[in-house]
C-alpha cells in the first residue's frame, strides 16, 4: 500500500491548512480501520492529530479538536486533513498513515512539509 500527502506548503497564519493524502494498494473503506494524521515538529516531535474510521467516525487528539476536522472521498480513496485559525507552532512535518489499532501506524506516506509564515 502507498499513501502521498498533497497540498500547500506554506500557510498563512490565522488561515486552515488542508492537506489530502491518496491511497492506492488498499481501501480505506475495507482494509484499514483507521485513517490517521500525524505531525512532526522539532519542538514537539511526533504528534498523533486525529483519524477517520472505515465506517466515517472521527477522533482528534483533545488540543487540536476545536480546530481540526477529518474527512474522506471514498470514490478517490482519500482522506483529507483541515486545520484551522493555524500559527507558526503548527509548522511541521504532516504525514498520513493506516492502521487498525489506533495509534499504531502501519503505513505512512513520505510526510509534506508545511511553513506557517506570513
Amino acid at each position: 500500500v502507498q499513501l502521498q500527502e498533497s497540498g500547500p506548503g506554506l500557510v498563512k497564519p490565522s488561515q486552515t491548512l488542508s492537506l489530502t493524502c491518496t491511497v492506492s494498494g488498499g481501501s480505506i473503506t475495507t482494509n484499514y480501520y483507521y485513517s490517521i494524521w500525524i505531525r512532526q515538529s522539532p519542538e514537539k516531535g511526533l504528534e498523533w492529530i486525529g483519524y477517520i474510521t472505515y465506517s466515517g467516525g472521527t477522533g482528534y487528539s483533545p488540543s487540536l479538536k476545536s480546530r481540526t476536522s477529518i474527512s474522506r472521498d471514498t470514490s478517490n480513496n482519500q482522506f483529507s486533513l483541515q486545520l484551522s485559525s493555524v500559527t507558526p507552532e503548527d509548522t511541521g512535518v504532516y504525514y498520513c498513515a493506516l492502521g487498525n489499532n489506533y495509534p499504531k501506524a502501519d503505513y505512512w506516506g513520505q510526510g509534506t512539509q508545511v511553513t506557517v509564515s506570513l
